[in-house]
């Protein structure tokens, strides 16, 4: 056999062992990531606490999922569920019969915490547990979300969700969790855009019921101009595909959540870059317990969503909602490096509310509910 014969049978053999040890290397560094994770979402109490269940269905079918905590209630977690990725089944429950909406007054609100795109309400767990049997609260899945269903309308193709109808959603979990009494809402990111059109939809509604309102890290418009950290002219060439892509990957979910597991790493590090102002200083089992509030959320009802952002005008509900500065306390609450819906949004509510108390958390990220829970439920 000549020389270069055998080192051409060598080089072969040689690339196929270092082929199988990268391989093999592979293998395991994502088995070992995916142990990790697990120990993670076994460790944390993340996403454990759990209220009285209830439903309110929406004018187009969507039953949506809420829990309702009262004051004086036991605190303790709930039917914790230690490393699931997902929320289970709808409970076989529903709220109390709306007995019409009683105006503000002496008595103890309640408070009705609306989450954001992309995630479900356990997102609150650090305010939830800080305020567990101190308040009456409630706590809710936005269509497509968490426990919520999707409503006719989605699930037969039709139009993608608009703001103004989650604003609908959330008169519909009002009039089922909280038909009477004084009302201060909390919404954060989407959840926020929430909460203006209720205001934009039911002015009446607002002026008799809520008593405050809390805008956290959220806009009232021009959100097709934020840039995410990249520039410009990119952002708005990859706005144009995203949508038909989103909606291709939505009958793929399988082949997403391949993806999601392949990528690892990189996968995770892009959470934590916008979820968190400062990732590094992030608890390990917070930045993968933000992982999992995302990942919960398919393909399909993202797709869903996403059209909805670009639309988003709601300067006529901070009209709205100065219009009862007198009686209705604001807080408008934003993070510094905030790149989702940057701390400049928070600045435009604010000056269209004059009288809001405005603060931003220096160094905090989008998930500030997370990462500086503290802050956030002082404020």
């Amino acid at each position: 056999m000549s020389w270069a014969r055998r080192a051409g049978i060598a080089g072969v053999a040689l690339g196929a062992v270092a082929t199988t040890v990268a391989l093999e290397r592979m293998s395991v560094g994502r088995s070992v990531r995916r142990e990790a994770r697990l120990a993670l979402d076994a460790a944390g109490p993340y996403g454990t606490l759990r209220g009285t269940p209830g439903s309110a269905v929406t004018e187009d079918g969507a039953a949506l999922y809420y829990e309702v905590e009262e004051v004086g209630a036991d605190t303790r977690p709930v039917a914790p569920r230690p490393g699931a990725p997902a929320p289970g089944p709808l409970p076989a429950a529903g709220g109390p019969e709306p007995a019409g909406d009683g105006p503000r007054g002496a008595e103890e609100p309640t408070v009705v915490f609306c989450h954001g795109y992309c995630l479900h309400q356990d997102v609150w767990h650090f305010q939830r547990a800080a305020l567990r049997g101190r308040v009456r609260a409630v706590y809710w899945d936005q269509r497509g979300h968490g426990r919520s269903g999707r409503g006719r309308r989605l699930r037969d193709g039709g139009e993608p969700v608009s703001i103004d109808q989650l604003g609908r959603d959330l008169k519909a979990v009002l009039d089922a969790a909280a038909p009477q009494g004084p009302l201060v809402l909390v919404g954060h990111s989407m959840g926020g855009m929430t909460i203006m059109a209720l205001a934009e939809q039911y002015p009446d509604f607002v002026a008799r019921r809520v008593a405050g309102v809390a805008l956290v890290a959220t806009s009232a418009g021009d959100l097709a101009d934020v840039t995410y950290g990249f520039p410009a002219t990119a952002v708005r060439a990859v706005r144009r595909v995203v949508p038909g892509v989103l909606r291709a990957l939505g009958s793929q979910q399988d082949l997403v959540d391949r993806a999601r597991r392949v990528a690892g790493d990189v996968y995770a590090g892009l959470v934590r870059r916008y979820s968190f102002g400062e990732p590094d200083a992030v608890d390990a089992g917070v930045a993968r317990f933000a992982e999992r509030l995302i990942d919960s959320v398919p393909v399909e009802v993202v797709a869903d969503f996403y059209p909805a952002f670009a639309e988003h005008d709601k300067e006529r509900a901070l009209a709205v909602l100065n219009a009862l500065a007198g009686a209705l306390p604001v807080l408008v609450l934003a993070a510094e490096r905030d790149e989702v819906t940057p701390a400049a949004h928070s600045d435009r509510i604010a000056a269209a509310l004059p009288g809001a108390r405005r603060v931003v958390l220096p160094g905090a990220g989008h998930l500030l509910l997370l990462e500086r829970p503290e802050e956030v439920t002082r404020s």
